[in-house]
């Protein structure tokens, strides 16, 4: 006897910011015109949270609040983070801080509230783990999304589209592959591992942060603030701690309608174009964090008292986990001289992968032209493969460096539901999308 599950327009992988601003255009710029779109949400997390782990006292947010995931889109959404502000009562307090940029714990807080509102839709605790395609005659028209929740129960959706909103995975450097040591973690887990190894081993008194961006930035001075008598050492690959490029006329990038002279330009030009204003987003560190570091090594130089160093240009090239510590081999990429050296714990602020979306879709990748994807952001397929994906975050490489930010949000979100919805090749027609439907056999 078959399972029945109710067949969905689209599911949405991931319900972080980017699938939350979809949640949101659906309601606001969709349903007011077309009420009967079935749609959901399905995410691993037990509940709506956004870096939980690098929600670091002090930090605050790189990019404007006006960029949220309503303003550019509708600036009269209830979901605005001027009315969250209202309607949490701090409007003219925040108005007093005379700041475009609010600290990461409230933005948090304003993705958290906005997200409340669409607890219906979302199932929390479910982790999307396999697409099996559902073929009729020589064609595939839906897709099957097997889920495990939480208890280790499996759940299976039919959709006719998916939209991806998955975020980035950990990036590790080679040099660390295959290690498993409690001692060892990426800074998207900082904050818990942390715990989970002051709790079992005591504070570290030698703790290594390997990056040059901002996370390691901020990773570093947290834990200088946090374990004031433990030696804290940044090892950057580069040769120095380079300033983001925040300047207005170079923030254009980050508008939208920049993403269209991005995709429109030849391959080439387009890498080139990436490439010279990579200081905006890789590699950097906000100037403010450059200055903090700079005056807490010079201050020790005055004191005679070197506790916390800055490693430059150096890279791990090998790693050796013993009972006493965790020993790393550093090359001087300059010169190539090589020495060890030895810390209780080792943070890895390394960036992200943007190409989970691979793994999960392995079974229906006959049928994706190289993984290009249009203007619109959906995976370019062949004729005989009648769903629509579309990524987010995942298409720098043809979007442009806004792609992976929170800048587009807003307006990339309704972009993709009206390209979703509308007539195109390979699609049914619009009416047929929505009109009602009854259960089928998963």
């Amino acid at each position: 006897m078959g399972i029945f599950a109710v067949e969905h327009d689209f599911i949405g992988v991931g319900f972080g910011p980017s699938n939350l601003a979809i949640a949101l255009a659906m309601e606001e710029s969709v349903q007011p015109r077309q009420k009967n779109v079935n749609c959901c949400f399905i995410e691993k997390k037990p509940g709506f949270v956004w870096h939980g782990s690098m929600l670091l006292e002090g930090s605050d947010m790189q990019v404007s609040f006006l960029k949220d995931l309503a303003t550019l889109r509708d600036p009269t959404s209830r979901y605005t983070f001027i009315n969250y502000l209202h309607k949490k009562g701090r409007l003219k307090e925040f108005i007093n801080l005379k700041s475009f940029f609010p600290s990461r714990i409230e933005y948090n807080d304003y993705l958290q509230w906005v997200a409340g509102h669409f607890d219906h839709c979302c199932h929390y605790g479910e982790e999307v783990v396999e697409l099996e395609p559902v073929r009729e005659g020589s064609q595939v028209t839906r897709l099957r999304v097997h889920s495990r929740g939480a208890d280790g129960r499996m759940q299976a959706r039919l959709t006719r589209n998916l939209v991806f909103g998955i975020g980035g995975v950990p990036a590790v450097p080679a040099a660390f592959d295959g290690l498993r040591d409690a001692r060892v973690f990426h800074s998207a887990h900082y904050l818990e591992r942390l715990d989970a190894l002051v709790k079992s081993q005591g504070v570290p008194r030698r703790i290594a942060v390997i990056g040059g961006a901002q996370s390691a930035a901020e990773v570093y001075l947290d834990l200088i603030g946090r374990f004031g008598e433990a030696a804290v050492t940044l090892i950057p690959r580069g040769e120095m701690l380079l300033p983001a490029d925040d300047s207005p006329f170079v923030n254009e990038i980050f508008h939208p309608q920049f993403t269209d002279l991005i995709y429109n330009q030849p391959h080439d030009l387009r890498r080139a174009t990436l490439q010279r204003f990579r200081s905006t987003n890789y590699s950097v560190v906000d100037l403010d964090l450059i200055e903090r570091i700079y005056r807490l090594l010079y201050e020790q130089r005055v004191c005679g008292v070197q506790r916390h160093q800055l490693w430059p240009g150096k890279e791990v090239t090998e790693v050796r986990a013993t009972a006493g510590g965790i020993d790393l081999a550093l090359r001087q990429s300059a010169g190539g001289a090589q020495a060890h050296a030895e810390f209780d714990a080792v943070v890895l602020a390394t960036g992200y992968r943007r190409d989970d979306h691979k793994r999960l879709l392995a079974a229906v990748a006959e049928h994706i032209d190289g993984y290009a994807v249009a203007r619109d952001y959906r995976l370019r397929t062949g004729e005989a493969f009648l769903p629509r994906i579309y990524l987010q975050g995942c298409c720098e490489d043809s979007h442009g460096l806004s792609d992976t930010l929170l800048s587009v949000l807003a307006v990339r979100s309704v972009e993709i539901l009206d390209a979703l919805l509308a007539d195109g090749p390979g699609s049914r027609h619009r009416q047929d999308l929505l009109k009602p439907r009854f259960s089928v056999a998963v």
